[in-house]
């Protein structure tokens, strides 16, 4: 299993030491950009680490949310771009359909990056009606590393937000995970 971190704005002193891959927060809907994205996302590179940036879904205007996204978000090719699908801070959530919208605006957008949905182990279960991931799931289980309670293929676990998200990849090395970050 790889090590890695997910960060947003808040998250400005982060270590990279032992990480292999981190993922930045960059928008949220359509006004929202993380002001420290590229600093956060500089750290990364500099530390060898495979880099991915994800936004904040919000119900309504997808077309221009994943437009906003590919736009403001600080990607460079060979960066791994997710949808956060989750509640917002006023308790909505973007529906199944836009959800799998997004991913797919998103792929027509930028086809040279892989796209990923990453959504919690309720909205898994109990929201998600077409399996839909684009090019893998992230998800979040709060248990031990790797062994999130779900039975379809993930790519990433979040386990813990405690003293910050961490998280594992599924790959048998950086290497791999590289590898699979730059589609052909």
């Amino acid at each position: 299993m790889l090590h890695g971190v997910d960060v947003s704005s808040y998250n400005t002193s982060y270590s990279v030491e032992g990480l292999d891959f981190v993922f930045v927060k960059a928008t949220e809907g359509r006004s929202y950009i993380n002001p420290h994205q590229k600093s956060q996302a500089a750290k990364a590179r500099k530390a060898g680490c495979v880099v991915g940036f994800y936004h904040f879904l919000w119900p309504g205007s997808i077309s221009a949310q994943a437009r906003y996204f590919v736009e403001k978000c600080a990607s460079v090719p060979g960066d791994i771009l997710a949808c956060d699908w989750e509640r917002t801070g006023e308790g909505t959530s973007a529906s199944n359909a836009q959800k799998d919208q997004f991913l797919v605006e998103v792929k027509k957008l930028r086809p040279k990056h892989r796209v990923m949905l990453y959504c919690n182990r309720d909205f898994w279960l109990h929201h998600d009606t077409t399996s839909y991931t684009a090019d893998g799931l992230w998800i979040a289980d709060y248990v031990s590393a790797g062994h999130p309670r779900i039975k379809a293929k993930w790519r990433i676990h979040q386990y813990t937000d405690q003293p910050l998200d961490k998280d594992v990849a599924n790959f048998s090395s950086r290497t791999a995970l590289k590898k699979w970050a730059h589609p052909a």
